[in-house]
């Protein structure tokens, strides 16, 4: 299972992408935004966009269907939480990472 050490705090996550993997299971963890939802034009929120994908390939040769992605709160909370659901994604299909 991952666990909090195996991943940077969000200092570094303000400048630069994350990526690892876990037994067969490619994960990143970056910085991105998007509109608020009754927020003004222009007006942004800032989350952490975490990602998991099959071996062998990195994020950007991987075909986008087989991305799975989900969006966090971009503080220490959202990296423990994004990590939470690194750990489901692979429990659930790590068949297909085997």
């Amino acid at each position: 299972m991952l666990d909090r050490s195996q991943f940077m705090p969000i200092v570094y996550l303000k400048k630069a992408k994350f990526t690892g993997s876990y037994q067969g299971m490619r994960y990143r963890m970056e910085k991105a935004s998007r509109p608020l939802e009754n927020g003004g034009e222009g007006e942004e929120e800032t989350l952490l966009m975490v990602s998991a994908w099959p071996e062998p390939f990195s994020f950007d040769a991987t075909p986008k269907e087989q991305i799975l992605q989900k969006p966090f709160p971009f503080d220490e909370e959202g990296i423990q939480s994004g990590i939470g659901w690194l750990n489901q994604i692979y429990d659930t299909v790590k068949k297909v990472y085997e």
